[in-house]
């Protein structure tokens, strides 16, 4: 097999890894007997040639095959992810972690896949740790949490051991203000293999490209999304506030285009309604929210997402279908029962 300075030279040359060479690649990025040095003129070069659909969808399956199993089979093929790429800067709130606690009381298992925030204040791993759900949860309790809550939270450093080989290398391209493939590998690698999902997506030039990832990767059906704030200004989220880039996954890959919040029955928010801030904020935030006093474009933009993920799951024929239902469940207390119950069930 190539070596990872044969497969640096053939990036600088700006061609194409093949999904034999992608393995290659990742065995060495995984390994601690890799330099470091080596490995950040990799991941260079390889992002200065521009990743390919095929190149992203070999990464992500080489680091699937080497997440830890969670043993969760039995509920992927109705179960969604709620997403973000993250990267966008935009300053939202944690609207997906909303989302998840929405569709888990609607009946729709949830397997959200997530870190603590590295390019926010508050991540969504953050956010649910202080609701209740237990971080470090042994994958037996995970599988007791979507057999009784209806939704499970996969820690991305509990999953995924062989990153802390690739760790020291994100760190030197963090400092350089260089991002990497493994910026946008997160919603590619859940470990409980959902079928189905609802990516937000950083950048608008992105959201075709990792549509057409996973459609490679054999999702079900799904939907990638980007919130156009302004000219080059985002954010990795479907909202009330902006018009969204569309692009359809699986089943649904005919979707491609935009959407505003009025063709699917909602009123246009401001984008300040969304803004979050660190984990005291964010809790205060949720407060609010359960109490009937969250921000109105918040409110909508949580049920829209919810409403989303009813009908790409085929709970529903159309996303406003699933509004009114989805709304209740936020507002009616549901919600607030729910994480009263994650509490509750990582006590024991």
């Amino acid at each position: 097999m190539p070596d990872i300075a044969e497969l640096t030279t053939q990036l600088r040359a700006l061609q194409e890894l093949s999904s034999v060479e992608v393995e290659a690649a990742a065995a060495s990025l995984a390994s601690p007997d890799t330099g470091d040095d080596a490995k950040v003129a990799f991941l260079t070069a390889l992002a200065d040639k521009g990743e390919t659909v095929g190149e992203i969808a070999g990464f992500a399956r080489a680091f699937r095959s080497r997440a830890v199993d969670p043993g969760v089979g039995r509920w992927s093929a109705g179960a969604i992810d709620i997403v973000g790429t993250g990267g966008d800067m935009a300053g939202g709130f944690n609207i997906s972690s909303m989302v998840v606690l929405t569709l888990a009381c609607a009946g729709v298992t949830v397997m959200k896949h997530g870190n603590r925030g590295v390019t926010s204040k508050c991540g969504s791993a953050d956010l649910l740790a202080a609701l209740g759900f237990d971080l470090e949860a042994s994958p037996e309790k995970i599988r007791g949490s979507l057999d009784q809550l209806g939704y499970a939270f996969f820690f991305a450093q509990a999953y995924h051991p062989t990153f802390r080989h690739i760790g020291p290398a994100r760190r030197q391209l963090a400092a350089q203000g260089r991002r990497s493939v493994f910026n946008i590998l997160g919603p590619l690698i859940n470990p409980g293999r959902p079928a189905h999902v609802l990516l937000g997506v950083f950048s608008e030039a992105w959201v075709v490209k990792l549509a057409d990832v996973l459609d490679l990767l054999g999702t079900e059906a799904g939907l990638a999304a980007h919130g156009v704030i302004g000219p080059g200004r985002g954010i990795d989220e479907l909202t009330t506030a902006t018009p969204n880039r569309v692009r359809g996954i699986g089943r649904l890959r005919a979707i491609d285009g935009m959407w505003t919040a009025a063709e699917h029955g909602f009123k246009a928010s401001s984008f300040a309604d969304l803004e979050g801030g660190d984990l005291a904020t964010n809790l205060a935030i949720v407060d609010a929210l359960l109490a009937g006093r969250g921000p109105a474009g918040l409110v909508d933009t949580i049920v829209l997402n919810a409403a989303t993920s009813l009908w790409i799951t085929g709970r529903t024929q159309s996303v406003a279908e699933g509004a009114e239902h989805a709304r209740e469940l936020l507002l009616g207390g549901a919600v607030k029962a729910k994480i009263a119950a994650t509490k509750e069930f990582f006590k024991k």
